[in-house]
């Protein structure tokens, strides 16, 4: 795939888990392919979509910083990131190994996609209407309140007239922004 379809569906991806950690998902969905030129450049010879695009290594990160330590959720947006790529990935022909021990490639639907095509543009907007769709209607993360039972946080998506009720805003700012939803 393409590096920019990688950084829609990690976006897309890092959203889910928080907003805010967009910029390190990012960052983490074009990790597999710059740290394989990272490590070409120091010397350690790398074939492409091989070591650096191991599943086992991607959800192993992902179990390491959601269970055990974290900052941030810096470390779990950037592996989320780094999976997005792989899972991406895996939709193509040359598909990705799923364990460092296996010779066999992993592929989702059969590996039909080629880099370039269009149909890696459908699956990178497919994906990000679904996430976006999962964050919208998301109960914990569309409302942008100050009462316990919803706590998430979506910057980007306020819920104007509530902080106009719970006095956070003023009249003229709650008529100002009551129609934009973005």
């Amino acid at each position: 795939m393409k590096w920019q379809n990688h950084i829609i569906i990690g976006a897309s991806f890092g959203a889910i888990i928080n907003p805010v950690i967009i910029p390190v998902a990012v960052l983490g969905s074009t990790a597999p392919d710059w740290i394989e030129y990272i490590l070409k450049i120091v010397g350690i010879k790398v074939k492409h979509r091989g070591v650096t695009h191991v599943v086992l290594y991607w959800l192993a990160a992902i179990a390491f910083f959601s269970l055990i330590a974290d900052y941030h959720h810096i470390g779990l947006g950037f592996s989320i990131g780094g999976f997005s790529h792989v899972i991406a990935d895996s939709f193509t022909i040359a598909g990705v190994p799923f364990s460092p021990t296996s010779d066999a490639r992993f592929h989702l639907f059969g590996g039909k996609l080629r880099t370039g095509n269009a149909g890696e543009y459908v699956v990178a907007g497919i994906i990000a209407v679904l996430c976006a769709t999962w964050v919208y209607y998301s109960p914990t993360s569309f409302k942008n309140s100050h009462d316990a039972e919803t706590s998430g946080f979506m910057p980007f998506f306020y819920d104007w007239k509530k902080e106009y009720d719970s006095g956070v805003v003023d009249g003229a700012e709650w008529k100002e922004n009551r129609l934009k939803f973005l």
